[in-house]
């Protein structure tokens, strides 16, 4: 993988001084049809990508200097104001109001969104969401509050949305969850299918067979909910459909405004 450059970023959203990961791609000479210009300088494909409810970690810094690895600008966003809640109780109080409103989930994906457009190198015509649990549940919110994404990819968050507002998604939604999942259970991803189908959003889902909540996510060394459990096999599947769904909606080499 080719080296990156990443620093932090801060900004206000939900009452709190987020602090949020942005992964650059390297340095170097770009190809734009037969121009050769100087990869720090030419507009790239962004990702804003969305953490699970536990918070932004070192599991999303990784991800994202993937991403810029593979040429997409990448904003790993915050959810809690810089900390990361271990404590599932504590998680749980935050986590669930919030997945119960759909405005507050817009004003924090939306804060996040306009730090990756403001930096230089982000081609704003090109961005893509992904998300994880909480932060996959945002860009879905995003995506039906008409913003104008290439992609949404979320894991674990087959969540709905107010009636009607779905038919403002205006790129593919591709959703992947565990078979075992209880939190996103079989009746929870055919509501979502069906609002999906409903408003006629260019849709798939993929269901990892055996799998439970967050199996994307490394084990962790601190307590979980019930239901949360770690499949190697299926965590490397379902980061190959994220990059698939990249390549596919938003390539990096489509060149401008492509």
């Amino acid at each position: 993988m080719a080296v990156v450059t990443a620093r932090t970023v801060e900004y206000s959203a939900d009452g709190l001084t987020m602090v949020g990961y942005l992964a650059l791609p390297a340095d170097g000479l770009t190809m734009v049809g037969y121009l050769a210009l100087p990869a720090g300088v030419d507009p790239r494909p962004a990702v804003l990508l969305g953490p699970e409810g536990m918070g932004l970690s070192d599991v999303e810094r990784r991800r994202a200097d993937a991403l810029a690895g593979l040429g997409y600008v990448t904003l790993a966003f915050d959810l809690h104001g810089g900390r990361y809640l271990s404590d599932p109780e504590e998680m749980l109080a935050r986590c669930l109001p919030l997945l119960a409103d759909p405005d507050r989930m817009r004003a924090i994906g939306h804060a996040a969104l306009d730090v990756l457009r403001a930096e230089p190198r982000t081609d704003p015509d090109r961005i893509a969401a992904v998300g994880y649990g909480t932060g996959g549940a945002i860009g879905l919110e995003l995506g039906r509050d008409g913003v104008d994404l290439r992609a949404i990819g979320t894991v674990n968050a087959t969540t709905t949305g107010r009636p009607g507002e779905a038919a403002s998604i205006r790129c593919p939604v591709w959703a992947g969850v565990g078979s075992e999942d209880p939190i996103m259970p079989p009746e929870q991803r055919n509501a979502f299918t069906a609002e999906m189908q409903a408003a006629g959003v260019d849709w798939r889902l993929t269901v990892y067979g055996g799998a439970l909540h967050a199996f994307h996510h490394p084990p962790v060394d601190h307590p979980t909910v019930p239901g949360v459990g770690h499949h190697p096999r299926h965590a490397r599947r379902a980061w190959r459909d994220v990059v698939d769904l990249l390549a596919e909606c938003v390539p990096v080499d489509g060149g401008l405004g492509a």
